[in-house]
This record gives structure tokens, sequence and C-alpha cells, in this order.
């Protein structure tokens, strides 16, 4: 029998990807996996504050029904990220050079989608410090950021 054991990357991007599977947006999961020296010490998916009625729950999506594009207006948007949630559950020690992992799901046809944070969620990892941004790539494989590469390019 042959087994080939997955790479870092790949077993920690699969992790986010079953952690996608919590979200309760209607148009897109994601999930994401904070990882130091190669532990997890947060998850988190996209969806509703705390004891806010969500999207799935309510049957509807704002952002659907102003029929905004993917990617823009943010604000009217009732989620919080993947990103925020698992940078949330985390302690600043435990952000302090670790990795985040993120993959996203469209809700159309289950297939992965490109996973590369939004400017709200890139901030918030540069605060936060993490070291390396790991993402699906829509196609299978996945890409990888050093963050300090987007202060050069002024996120």
């Amino acid at each position: 029998m042959s087994y080939t054991r997955p790479g870092w990357d790949e077993y920690f991007i699969g992790i986010a990807k079953a952690v996608s599977g919590r979200a309760t947006c209607l148009r897109r999961r994601y999930g994401a996996v904070i990882t130091k020296d190669r532990v997890i010490v947060s998850t988190g998916y996209n969806g509703a504050p705390r004891g806010m009625e969500d999207c799935l729950e309510a049957g509807k999506c704002t952002r659907q029904e102003l029929q905004i594009p993917h990617g823009e207006r943010y604000e009217l948007c009732h989620s919080v990220h993947a990103e925020a949630n698992a940078i949330i559950g985390a302690s600043q020690q435990e952000l302090e050079g670790a990795t985040i992992y993120i993959s996203g799901v469209d809700s159309g046809p289950n297939a992965e989608c490109l996973s590369e944070p939004c400017m709200m969620c890139k901030r918030m990892i540069l605060n936060a410090r993490l070291a390396m941004v790991v993402y699906s790539d829509g196609n299978g494989g996945v890409c990888s950021v050093n963050p300090a590469d987007w202060l050069n390019k002024r996120v």
C-alpha cells in the first residue's frame, strides 16, 4: 500500500477548509487556522457576531439582495471574517511570529476559491504580527506570503 503524507501547508489548508464548513455565510464559506511551531493555536470561520442572527438563520444575505459583487462593500455584511475570528481567539504571544492558513469555498459548486485576505484582514494580520500567510489559490494549490511584503504596497 502506497501512502503519501501531506506537507504541512497542505495539512493545515485542509483543516482550514474543514473549519470553513462551520461558516454561516450564504455566498462563501471561509476557514482560518493559526499555527505556531506547527501547533494549532486558534481557528475561525466567517459568521455573524455571537448572539446576532446569522444569514443561514435569516435565510437571506443583505449584500446578495443588493447585488453587491464579491469583495466589495464589506461594511454591509453582517459577518466577521474567518481571519478576524481566528485572531480574536488567540493571545498576542501566540500570534506573534505565527502562520495563518486560509481556505475558502464557493457556495455554488462547492469549489475551492482564491482565498487571499481582503484589505481589512491584511491590516489585522499585520497588527497581529503574524509571520506568514498561506492561502488557497483556488486551483488546489497554495500561495505563501510574508505579510511584511504588504507594507511596501501600502495595503
